[in-house]
C-alpha cells in the first residue's frame, strides 16, 4: 500500500517478501501514528523515494499494527530507519535526522 507521501507501507504479513528479499537495499521507517517525529520525517521519506527510487527502496512499518516484526528486531525508539541489504540489516539510525547523508554509504 502507498501512503499519501508515495512511501509504501509494509506490515508483518508482507515483511519477509517486500524487505528481506529486495534486491534492492530498501531503508525501513519503524513508525507510529502518536509520534511527531515520525510524522516531521513523511515528507523526508518521500522526497529520498522518489530521489533514490531506482537505488533504494523507502518503505514505513506502524509498530502498533505490526508489532512481531518490531519485537524481531528489537526496535524501542521511534523513529528507527534500519537498512536491509541481502535480507540483513546493515545499518541503523534512531530519531529524525538528515538521511541522505547518512545514506552515502549505502548508496554507492
Amino acid at each position: 500500500m502507498i501512503k499519501a507521501d508515495g512511501v509504501a507501507a509494509v506490515g508483518d504479513a508482507d515483511f519477509e517478501a517486500e524487505v528481506l528479499r529486495s534486491e534492492l537495499p530498501v531503508l525501513v521507517e519503524f513508525t507510529a501514528d502518536w509520534c511527531p517525529p515520525c510524522r516531521q520525517m513523511g515528507p523526508v521519506l518521500g522526497a529520498l523515494a522518489a530521489q533514490e527510487g531506482e537505488r533504494l527502496e523507502v518503505v514505513q512499518l506502524d509498530v502498533d499494527t505490526d508489532p512481531e516484526t518490531t519485537n524481531a528486531y528489537r526496535v524501542l525508539s521511534m523513529p528507527t530507519f534500519m537498512v536491509f541489504q541481502g535480507g540483513e540489516p546493515v545499518k541503523v539510525m534512531v530519531g529524525a535526522r538528515p538521511l541522505l547523508a547518512e545514506l552515502a554509504d549505502v548508496l554507492h
